[in-house]
Parts: C-alpha cells; sequence; structure tokens
C-alpha cells in the first residue's frame, strides 16, 4: 500500500506499525476509535508544542541578530480551546483572538489580559468592553468608526488610555484563495495604506488614533493573506508598513513602538508539498525589515508575527470509519471509487468552502492491495460534501476501515457546523502513550437543548 507515514503531511508523532495501523504519540488509532468513537480529531500535543517553540525561538533568535524584540502571537481563530491557549502560553507565546468567544476561551485558559490581542473587523460594545475590562494587551482597530468607539468605552470607564493597533491593508495579494488573501483592496479588513488624494484611509486612522487621549498608539498591524508559501509577499508588506510608520513619525513626531507582520504561514497538506521553514522565513524577513530601516533612516520598532495554521494544523489529524463504498464511472471512462466516512463537511468546510486538498490514508490495517483512484466524501444531504478530492487509496478499502485525513488541525474544529444535525466531534489529545478529552463529543441532547420549540 501506498503511504507517506511517517512524514509530511502527517505530525511528526504519527508512525506506522508492522501491522499497517497507526500509532500518533504512541496511541493506536484503533484504540483512540474504541475510546472516543469517529469522526474525532486527534490532536498531538508534542508536536504543536515543538512548533510553537521553533516558531518563537526561529523569530526571537532572527531579529536579535539585527538588535530587534519580537512576540509570538498564536492565532487562536484556526483553534482554541483552554488547553491549547495554555500549552501555546507555555511554550511563550501570547494569544491573538478574534472574537468574543476566543477572547473568554483564553481568559478561561488562565492567560493574562496583557498576553492577549482582540482583533476583528466589526467588534461589539461588549466584545470592546470585555477586552477593556480584561486589560488585554493590544485591540486591533479595523476602521474609522472603531477607532472612536473604543476612544469613547475607555472615556466612559475612566480607566487609563487603551493600546491600541491600526491595522493596513498594504496591496500585497498572497494566499492560497482570494477569500483568505486578505490584504488586497477589494475586502472587509483594515484601512488601506493608498492615497491617490490627499492622507490614505490608514494615515487618517493613525492621526485618529493620536486625536484621542483615551488611546495609546502602539503600533501598526498588516495580515497580507493565509497558506502563503512564499516569503516574499511578507518582505514586501513589511517594507510599506515600516514606510508608514516613518511618514508618521515625519509628520507628527511620533514613531509607533510596535508593528505587526501578521501571520498565514503556509503548511504542508499533500505529499511532497514542503511548508514554510520558520527559520529561513524569519531571517529572509528580518534581513528584510533591517535593509528598510536602515533605508528610512528610523530605529527599528518592537516586532510582532501571528503564527496558527502552521503551528496547529499539521499536530492534527481527523478519523473516520469507512461505510459505502461505491465504484463510479466518470465521463472520461475510468473509474473513481467514492468512499463514504461517518464526517463530512460539517467536520471540514474547507474542502468546500476553498476547493482545498487534503491527503487521507487507511489507518487501522494492513493493505497489500494495489489503489484506486478514490474521493472521500461525507454523509451529509450536499453533493459538495467532499472532503478529499482525489487520493489514491487500497483496492480492498471498505465498510469499517479506518481513515485518516492529514493536517486538519487548524480551521476543522473551528469552523465545524451542526449541517444535517449531526454533532461536532471531540478534539482529543494524544503525548506519550495516553490520551484525553480537550473537547468534549456533541450529542443530540445538545442540538435538542437549543430547540426550544
Amino acid at each position: 500500500m501506498t503511504t507517506t507515514i511517517p512524514g509530511e503531511p502527517w505530525s511528526t508523532g504519527v508512525a506506522r506499525t508492522v501491522d499497517g495501523a497507526v500509532t500518533v504519540a504512541g496511541v493506536d488509532v484503533r484504540e483512540l476509535a474504541v475510546e472516543h468513537g469517529t469522526p474525532a480529531y486527534v490532536l498531538d500535543e508534542s508536536d504543536l508544542r515543538t512548533r510553537a517553540r521553533g516558531y518563537r525561538r526561529a523569530f526571537e533568535t532572527a531579529f536579535a541578530e539585527i538588535g530587534a524584540g519580537v512576540d509570538v502571537y498564536y492565532a487562536g481563530k484556526a483553534f482554541l480551546s483552554v488547553a491549547v491557549a495554555r500549552w501555546v502560553h507555555e511554550e511563550g507565546l501570547r494569544v491573538d483572538t478574534a472574537t468574543g468567544g476566543e477572547l473568554a476561551v483564553a481568559l478561561r485558559a488562565g492567560i493574562p489580559g496583557a498576553d492577549i490581542g482582540l482583533h476583528g473587523n466589526n467588534k461589539s460594545d461588549a466584545e470592546i468592553g470585555r477586552a477593556l475590562d480584561a486589560g488585554v494587551g493590544r485591540i486591533i482597530v479595523d476602521s474609522l468608526v472603531e477607532i472612536d468607539r473604543v476612544a469613547d468605552a475607555v472615556a466612559a470607564r475612566g480607566g487609563a488610555p487603551a493600546p491600541v493597533m491600526v491595522r493596513v491593508t498594504t496591496g500585497v495579494h498572497a494566499g492560497g484563495h482570494e477569500y483568505i488573501s486578505t490584504a488586497h483592496e477589494d475586502q472587509k479588513f483594515g484601512l488601506s495604506i493608498a492615497s491617490p488624494d490627499g492622507d490614505s484611509p490608514a494615515m487618517q486612522g493613525l492621526l485618529a488614533v493620536l486625536a484621542r487621549p483615551e488611546l495609546r498608539l502602539l503600533g501598526i498591524h498588516s495580515h497580507i493573506g493565509s497558506q502563503i508559501l512564499d516569503p516574499s509577499g511578507f518582505e514586501v508588506a513589511a517594507r510599506a508598513v515600516l514606510t508608514l510608520r516613518a511618514q508618521l513619525a515625519e509628520r507628527t513626531g511620533v514613531l509607533v513602538e510596535e508593528v505587526d507582520l501578521g501571520g498565514g504561514y503556509g503548511i504542508a497538506y499533500l505529499p511532497g508539498e514542503v511548508a514554510l521553514d520558520p527559520d529561513r522565513i524569519a531571517k529572509d524577513v528580518a534581513a528584510s525589515v533591517q535593509a528598510t530601516a536602515t533605508d528610512l533612516g528610523t530605529p527599528l520598532p518592537r516586532f510582532s508575527i501571528e503564527p496558527g495554521r502552521a503551528i496547529v494544523g499539521p499536530a492534527g489529524l481527523t478519523l473516520y470509519t469507512v461505510g459505502t463504498v461505491k465504484p463510479v464511472r466518470i465521463d472520461d471512462g475510468s473509474v473513481r471509487t467514492y468512499v463514504s466516512v461517518d464526517g463530512g463537511m460539517s467536520d471540514n468546510i474547507r474542502p468546500a468552502l476553498y476547493g482545498a486538498s487534503y491527503h487521507a490514508e487507511v489507518v487501522g490495517r494492513l493493505s497489500t492491495a494495489g489503489t484506486v483512484l478514490a474521493r472521500v466524501v461525507g454523509k451529509h444531504c450536499e453533493s459538495g460534501d467532499i472532503v478529499v478530492h482525489e487520493v489514491q487509496l487500497p483496492a480492498d478499502v471498505r465498510a469499517g476501515d479506518l481513515l485518516a485525513v492529514a493536517a486538519t488541525g487548524a480551521y476543522g474544529r473551528s469552523m465545524a457546523s451542526n449541517y444535517n444535525h449531526v454533532p461536532r466531534p471531540p478534539v482529543v489529545a494524544v503525548t506519550d502513550g495516553g490520551s484525553r478529552v480537550l473537547v468534549r463529543r456533541e450529542t443530540e441532547d445538545d442540538l435538542l437543548a437549543l430547540d426550544l420549540g
């Protein structure tokens, strides 16, 4: 049987035994299926911690060599639970949140407010208030209107000035899909640095923050997209942001102390793909910002970055049980084998939403059969309910087989739904030969409890 285990796109704790079964951090997937059921998200704790530590060390080392400090924020939108928030914080990362719910999880995990950031293009008054009450280290404002809303909330409380960063769009378009590329002009995030007539929206935002004594202008924030595998986009965006910083200083005398370069670092989803190397990207970006600062004649600020997918994505897999297997003759005369599993688009919407590609393998047994062209599909009443568009699976794949999809740690559970009233799977952590439930499986009782008739 063709297999990529061990190796990318699987976590470092995934291995295949002599009888063909797969283990994760020493735990047999067959045992996981019996104890926790399927489908289930399986998270390799050691792999996640190692990746978090690796990003922090890579950027701290590279930026120390140019005389700059750096903070690494874990982008909680990729996947956030109380345990994961604690893990990344224990590895020296701060936590970035995008909603009041994510903020609530970070606070429940005991993360100090000073180590939390709050994003969002349409924050509610309640979210702004909770962030202020928690003393978050930074609120990233996303519009001119929001600047006044945050300032007014501070004034109503009578507290110290709130630290804010202004999110800007640099025009750099990077990422794997239009909807996850977040720095081109025609989209909802940030304030553009383009200025065809007068001050750019970004400059207007910076000036507006300085005009409100209730706010402290901490810095400028930029994020150019997701699943980025070409580091040049980060370098171009960094130059644009540092130039804006210098222009603000020339105009007002205020040289902001921090610049956030966002996240979006790409991972391997398929065999043969190569993830961005944190050491390489850290060195390349550090060299770029140093050269830019020299050209501008300004001292370097403190920097921050926001990896999410790069930390949790490869650490996770989704474990399914195979049900119906159906050979289907397609237009060119060949046969595609449709392999149905007990989950689907409710636990991984990305293939339907973005056309995202994933890799799957039979993981509960050894097969000596040849392979067939297969499509892994879910159980939902939707023709677009596709988990893996195309993959080679053993020709003897059959009902009852355990099948795992790699690199689902990011955006699987966090974007999951109850489509067709299917309860969401549990998140199970594995480490040192044992497993425990981080987020329990939903039940039909959970779903019915929300229905008040």
